[in-house]
């Protein structure tokens, strides 16, 4: 069984015209939604001892490899501050590493290290679980129209785009 969702949606714009009725708003559904993922997946990864937002910032490395602190956590969804004791915390534990930029003596470029992707690579399964029961009752077009939307959404709102 599918979502009520059409496969065919109107994509005329609003022009700014927004709908006060008693529905909650968008901005407020998608914060549960990521409060609810965030959830699932601290249990899912609270028996290997990291967060979601550590998982995060080490599959953002994994698709890009040698991102500095500050383009990392722009990419993770956290501060600067927060990069920073989070990737101290993550070397400790040996998934990371840190070198000098050759190009910017004063850059710190960060890499995996093999056990990182070892981790990364245990916990795939799982997450890509939480990601298809998130989606079960939409049908493969409407996902691929809500991945498409968000993307929108993230670039309308971005200052820079994500990696």
């Amino acid at each position: 069984m599918t979502a009520d969702l059409p496969d065919e949606i109107d994509e005329t714009p609003l022009d700014g015209e927004y709908a006060h009725d008693s529905s909650p708003t968008l901005l407020y559904a998608i914060k549960q939604v990521e409060l609810a993922i965030r959830s699932h997946m601290d249990a899912l990864l609270r028996p290997m001892g990291i967060t979601a937002l550590q998982y995060t910032a080490l599959t953002v490395l994994r698709r890009r490899d040698g991102l500095s602190s500050a383009e990392l956590a722009r990419n993770s969804f956290v501060t600067a501050q927060t990069m920073g004791e989070m990737l101290s915390a993550l070397e400790r534990r040996g998934l990371v590493t840190r070198r000098v930029d050759p190009a910017n003596r004063r850059r710190m470029l960060t890499s995996l290290t093999p056990e990182a992707l070892d981790l990364l690579a245990e916990y795939d399964t799982s997450i890509c679980g939480l990601e298809e029961q998130m989606l079960a009752d939409m049908s493969v077009r409407q996902r691929e129209a809500f991945r498409g939307y968000l993307g929108r959404c993230r670039i309308a709102l971005a200052e820079t785009p994500a990696h």
